[in-house]
């Protein structure tokens, strides 16, 4: 049995009534939960030089998630979310698309978790606030094919009951997901880990994709890995090439230390900047480029 973390909006309605989920692609990229703060809850379109909001108070928990989103459009994404909000209550308060929105002006007049953690393209996104009582929750969903983005942000007034979690754990059988992802095309990217440019170190963690890959490697011993570095484009090649050896070489040495992998079974090589996902020439086509992949070997 192996546990995976599903975005679910969980039912204020009777347990028959059907509960939505993210794809099984959807991964939980950030939890920025604040037990008192303030957020600046849009209701209108850009207008006048400002994003009409009210300000409203308590715990706040700003979440993102990243998806294979496939030709799924940002409505597509979107749709079951604000159909699933509806049906547990909440009302919608205000909704729209990026140009009705305000293009550029909205998307930088509201809150965002900032990339990597969250990415919004100016002219392909939809918002939309809802309330409940006194919970109010925004939904903010953009694309960067082949990826899609959802940025939820949630606040229940201080002192009122405990808010139910927005996620929660399913346990599914046999493998989904990323390891899903790894069998089929031999290749995932481990998108919990990131890297500001220049930078080499590893966070504490725990990251998920890590015990994944430990787990899948004690399932199956006759695999191997490899796990490649990848930069940006900043900088000459063969510092960006050392920069991602360095990077792989840190996970790499992670799943052997704490995780019990044995050093035999993974390897760890950098590709600087030759092999980009997307363009480096936005700061977000940047953050998802530093990343490091993991490639299936098979003796």
């Amino acid at each position: 049995m192996i546990r995976f973390l599903f975005l679910s909006l969980l039912l204020a309605v009777p347990v028959q009534a059907q509960e939505l989920t993210l794809p099984a692609s959807a991964r939980q990229i950030s939890d920025r939960t604040s037990a008192l703060d303030s957020y600046d809850l849009p209701t209108g379109v850009f207008a006048d030089g400002a994003v009409p909001s009210r300000t409203v108070e308590g715990r706040v928990e700003r979440l993102t998630w990243r998806l294979q989103a496939g030709s799924s459009t940002t409505l597509q994404i979107l749709a079951p979310l604000r159909e699933q909000l509806q049906a547990q209550g909440f009302e919608i308060a205000f909704e729209c698309e990026a140009r009705n929105c305000g293009g550029f002006d909205f998307r930088f007049g509201t809150e965002v978790v900032p990339t990597p953690d969250m990415y919004v393209a100016i002219h392909d996104y939809r918002f939309l606030s809802a309330s409940r009582s006194d919970e109010v929750l925004s939904l903010l969903v953009s694309r960067n094919p082949p990826d899609g983005y959802v940025q939820m942000i949630r606040v229940t007034p201080q002192g009122t009951q405990p808010a139910q979690p927005l996620v929660i754990e399913e346990t599914v059988e046999g493998p989904a997901g990323l390891l899903n992802d790894l069998s089929s095309t031999g290749h995932v990217i481990l998108d919990d880990l990131h890297f500001r440019t220049g930078e080499v170190a590893l966070g504490e963690g725990p990251f998920a994709s890590l015990a994944l890959l430990a787990g899948y490697l004690a399932d199956n011993p006759s695999t191997r890995l490899a796990l490649v570095g990848h930069t940006d484009d900043t900088g000459a090649l063969q510092a960006n090439i050392a920069v991602s050896t360095k990077r792989a070489e840190a996970v790499r040495a992670r799943l052997i230390e704490a995780h019990g992998v044995a050093a035999d079974r993974i390897e760890a090589q950098g590709v600087g900047y030759l092999a980009p996902i997307t363009s480096n020439a936005t700061p977000e086509g940047r953050d998802l480029n530093r990343r490091v992949e993991a490639v299936l070997l098979v003796n």
